[in-house]
């Protein structure tokens, strides 16, 4: 049994890209249709980043689903920084002229969004196999995918990639059409969830001779920490005491003292890499969030990221629809990656300053403590660090193309 369907905008992924798309376009009047092919259990049980700037802020109200956010997130105007035992605060909001950022779990946002979308009763395909995207370089692109036994063919006039690192949209590319750049990181993030107050009410970001560390939050009763670990590093080799007394080994004694434990309820090793495909569009198929770019979590982009890659790609295709105009489309590619690679440099150079790196020697923790020191002693270094941090405005100036 086979059904053939119809949207103007078929989105691959139902994650918060994808979700976010789907929401705004809808508020645009425009259709589409979202296909993911895991379930949706499976896409809010990923633990994911919890740090969202002010435009991402924005764009949930654009899209009506900030009211849980402004009741339950946690609004940041500063965090600290520890190097050479001393905490010192990056007052974001004061340097920044106002500009705070959020602490809302990416489950949270994945929740209010599907929310939304189930109450506006609009269409999405959870647990869809084999899904693949065909003709995307000519006027009438497609999506066929397998759902609950039927064989699925959704006739579009765009198809939006929200899919993923590991995802099928950039994966269908033809590799002579694409550029890929990667880093990958000699080391990962051993990440702890737990039911325990936060250490502290904002964030701790740990340069520690014993390796980085973050002290983060999702809540005021939830705590999120992480740990650099070596890649060879097994789950099954941290246990929850490990974890802590190692956490505590990397605060400072005030931080240490204060840290309430517990047992955790997620726990997972994460590898760091910079990644950024070029470009983004490819005909009537566009990439967007994690199928196009990857960054290290230091500086907590991705999915802020993510949701400005939507903002542009909902822009274009409003102007299309509505303006019978295609400048958005053609310059979607390079206003996002305008923007991603200033995001990409500030979390590769965060990165490089925060953690250790397996060969180097004892020279580059000095270069590390000297750049803290300027950054902290210098109006313009945490100027920098600050309005990097709390995220650039969107640009909608004409791109270099």
């Amino acid at each position: 049994m086979s059904l053939s369907l119809r949207t103007q905008v078929a989105i691959i992924g139902a994650g918060p890209s994808g979700l976010l798309l789907g929401q705004l376009l809808h508020k645009a009047g425009i259709d589409a249709v979202i296909v993911e092919r895991v379930s949706g259990d499976y896409v809010l049980g990923r633990i994911r980043a919890g740090v969202l700037e002010q435009v991402t802020i924005d764009l949930l109200d654009e899209a009506g689903v900030g009211a849980r956010m402004h009741r339950e997130g946690l609004v940041h105007g500063g965090f600290d920084m520890l190097y050479g035992g001393q905490r010192h605060r990056i007052d974001m909001n004061a340097l920044t002229g106002g500009k705070n950022v959020m602490v809302y779990g990416q489950t949270e946002v994945t929740h209010d969004l599907m929310d939304a979308r189930a109450s506006a009763g609009l269409p999405t395909y959870y647990e869809a196999a084999d899904v693949q995207v065909h003709e995307f370089d000519s006027a009438h692109p497609r999506v066929t995918f397998t759902h609950q036994g039927k064989a699925v063919t959704l006739n579009c006039d765009f198809i939006a990639g929200c899919d993923g690192f590991h995802g099928v949209c950039r994966a269908s590319v033809p590799r002579k059409s694409i550029q890929e750049f990667e880093k990958v990181y000699p080391f990962g993030w051993l990440g702890l969830l737990s039911d325990t107050p936060p250490v502290h009410d904002e964030l701790i970001y740990v340069n520690s001779p014993r390796g980085f560390a973050l002290c983060s939050q999702r809540s005021k009763t939830r705590s999120r920490y992480y740990l650099q670990v070596p890649l060879t590093d097994r789950l099954q080799d941290w246990t929850d005491d490990a974890f802590w007394q190692e956490l505590r080994l990397r605060l400072d004694a005030e931080a240490a003292d204060q840290l309430v434990t517990g047992p955790s309820l997620e726990k997972s090793i994460a590898p760091l890499r910079s990644f950024v495909t070029e470009p983004m569009r490819f005909g009537r198929l566009f990439l967007a969030g994690d199928a196009a770019h990857i960054v290290p979590p230091t500086g907590a982009k991705g999915l802020n990221l993510a949701a400005t890659d939507v903002k542009y790609l909902c822009n274009a295709l409003v102007d299309f629809y509505q303006n019978h105009s295609e400048e958005g489309i053609d310059t979607y590619s390079a206003r996002c990656l305008r923007r991603i690679w200033k995001a990409e440099r500030f979390s590769w150079w965060f990165t490089s300053l925060m953690h250790r790196f397996p060969d180097d020697g004892p020279i580059t923790a000095k270069f590390q403590e000297a750049e803290l020191d300027y950054l902290i002693h210098s109006h313009a270094g945490s100027l920098s660090i600050a309005e990097n941090y709390v995220g650039l405005p969107l640009d909608f100036a004409e791109p270099t193309r």
